[in-house]
């Protein structure tokens, strides 16, 4: 792929237009190569900023880029959940995935429990590849791009950063350097937690509303921290009204950068960015303004957990 096709893909993807299925179909096969080489848990460099879900709302992936500023400026780690809810997963996923090309030291995508087959088949994000391209082959290329995704990421030795949570699976973090990650997100195992698990006001574990993953308290928090010799866990996949929220005496954070969830939730959202010696800050933002705004061409996916 050449670079000034690459960058003009980029301007394009910026202006929230689409670029032809030939063009993702390339991108796809160059991101899969890039992919390939990362490790299931990729080691990131601070100083980065660290975002939380995004579910397909571009014009609000601008804005967090307008507060973060751009990348390669600055050294981005999106924990997932690019696509699904939102109006323009597409255009949200695709200009992710060519960020990744053309700086792939300055941007980490790791894999959320929406980067799967089935769950996008509910949510949005095939209906809209249909609508937008008449046919599955975008959202195909895509999925086989999920597979290769890393499951987890690991700033500075320090901070462990993943989709949702722990695994009762999974006491170290060499368990899941030997997960075999290029697959369907499966229901239940570690892989699945991962993807799926949240953090509750418990010591231990608990079962998960959700129906996969599983609920984990303070004493499982400590106990992983303390095993691996790291000082926090960062994660997304749950709406935090503030944008983030700190729990287990600040041992674990849900950074939440959606705002304005489903376009009715009222939320703010929020980055955080950790400097080369790992203090933080958390930047909130707004969502985009309506005028700011293109013209959706149908209603969001259905509900389920907000």
């Amino acid at each position: 792929m050449v670079q000034s096709d690459l960058d003009r893909q980029i301007e394009q993807l910026r202006r929230c237009e689409i670029i032809s299925e030939a063009e993702v179909n390339d991108l796809c096969n160059k991101a899969r190569e890039i992919f390939i080489e990362e490790s299931n848990i990729q080691c990131v460099d601070a100083p980065v900023t660290i975002c939380g879900d995004i579910h397909g709302q571009f014009y609000d992936l601008m804005e967090l880029f307008a507060v973060g500023n751009d990348c390669p400026e600055t050294n981005y780690l999106f924990m997932g959940d690019f696509v699904d809810r939102g109006f323009y997963s597409v255009e949200t996923f695709l200009l992710l995935l060519a960020l990744k090309v053309r700086y792939p030291d300055r941007i980490t995508l790791i894999r959320g429990n929406h980067e799967s087959r089935q769950i996008t088949q509910v949510y949005g994000f095939y209906d809209e590849c249909m609508r937008k391209y008449g046919s599955a082959n975008v959202w195909r290329n895509c999925c086989d791009v999920f597979d290769y995704l890393s499951l987890a990421a690991i700033i500075d030795n320090h901070v462990f950063c993943v989709h949702g949570g722990l695994s009762p699976a999974i006491n170290t973090v060499d368990q899941i350097r030997t997960i075999d990650r290029k697959q369907e997100v499966p229901h239940e195992g570690a892989m699945c937690d991962l993807l799926w698990s949240d953090p509750e006001d418990i010591e231990m574990w608990g079962i998960s509303p959700r129906g996969a993953g599983y609920l984990f308290g303070s004493k499982v928090t400590e106990s992983f921290l303390h095993v691996n010799n790291l000082t926090l866990i960062a994660r997304a996949h749950q709406l935090v009204m503030e944008g983030y929220k700190l729990m287990f005496n600040d041992q674990c954070v849900t950074v939440w950068s959606a705002p304005n969830y489903c376009y009715r939730c009222g939320n703010v959202a929020a980055i955080l960015e950790l400097d080369e010696n790992l203090r933080s800050t958390y930047k909130i933002f707004k969502a985009a303004p309506q005028e700011a705004r293109g013209m959706p061409a149908k209603t969001p996916a259905p509900d389920y957990f907000l």
